[in-house]
């Protein structure tokens, strides 16, 4: 498991940081000139305030699917931020009529498993430099000077009863870090679903579960947790050992847009993110 820090890009995209603040570490920064704090938003397209789903990337005519929580997100004032389905990425821009310009950027640094890492990098390939963005209903299309393009959908909030929840890292002290990896660099997975009936089910990165919990406006109540018993190989057993300690008794939880944040009262937790709604 590594502990995310936090660092300047030369050039990636046009994101704000979520909550890097409370990461409890060093932040560097980088001004290129395109952008400053405080930038003027110039535009009538609907870019701004919209939770943007990344679908695919194309770089030198190879188009790649995004990772599952993959978004892109822009405020009024240039603020942007990212989540690359691994690690957040943020950036001040510039946007005048349908060209949006990269300035100063930070992202977290989480060791990530093969996959997620190529298509960060090749991410941060294509949102450099000037932008030209397409809207065409809820789609989005940003192509750079290069003609390497990102596809975007805009996406609706994620209610937390009704979605399956994707865990995505282990917050301890304030710092959220990546999940157990095996020597390969691929990490657990676990899911969880709250049910309108008052119950939570999923799996714990090995054993499927089921449990009550009791939500409220800010926190869940989790009952007697029963689980199936198997045996599995790591990273599978740790993620699983890490889940059984959050999922039990009273806990606190937040939620982002698309984004899950559970935390005990000694600041243990995990993030999730929203996947497909339940079936």
């Amino acid at each position: 498991m590594r502990k995310q820090s936090v660092t300047t890009v030369t050039a990636l995209t046009t994101l704000t940081l979520l909550a890097l603040a409370g990461c409890g570490t060093e932040t560097g920064r980088e001004s290129d000139g395109a952008a400053e704090a405080g930038s003027a938003v110039r535009t009538d397209l609907p870019l701004t305030d919209v939770r943007w789903s990344i679908e695919s990337l194309s770089v030198d005519g190879k188009k790649t699917a995004a990772p599952a929580g993959a978004s892109v997100e822009i405020d009024s004032k240039g603020k942007a931020s990212a989540q690359t389905g691994c690690n957040s990425i943020g950036a001040q821009v510039t946007i005048d009529g349908d060209t949006i310009t990269v300035g100063e950027k930070e992202t977290t640094l989480i060791g990530c498993p093969d996959e997620l890492a190529a298509f960060e990098k090749a991410l941060g390939g294509a949102f450099a430099g000037k932008l030209k963005a397409k809207v065409e209903d809820k789609k989005l299309t940003l192509t750079g000077a290069d003609g390497d393009s990102i596809a975007l959908t805009a996406e609706k909030p994620a209610p937390l009863v009704g979605t399956g929840w994707a865990v995505s890292g282990v917050v301890s002290g304030g710092t959220v870090s990546s999940l157990p990896q095996d020597k390969k660099g691929e990490t657990g997975k676990a899911t969880l679903t709250f049910a309108e009936d008052g119950t939570v089910s999923g799996n714990l990165g090995c054993n499927g579960f089921s449990a009550p919990a009791k939500v409220t406006d800010s926190t869940i109540t989790f009952g007697m947790l029963r689980a199936t018993k198997k045996l599995c190989p790591e990273p599978g057993m740790s993620l699983e050992y890490e889940l059984r300690k959050m999922l039990d008794g009273k806990v606190t939880y937040e939620l982002h847009h698309r984004e899950l944040t559970i935390k005990a009262a000694d600041g243990e937790g995990f993030t999730a993110a929203a996947g497909t709604p339940a079936k």
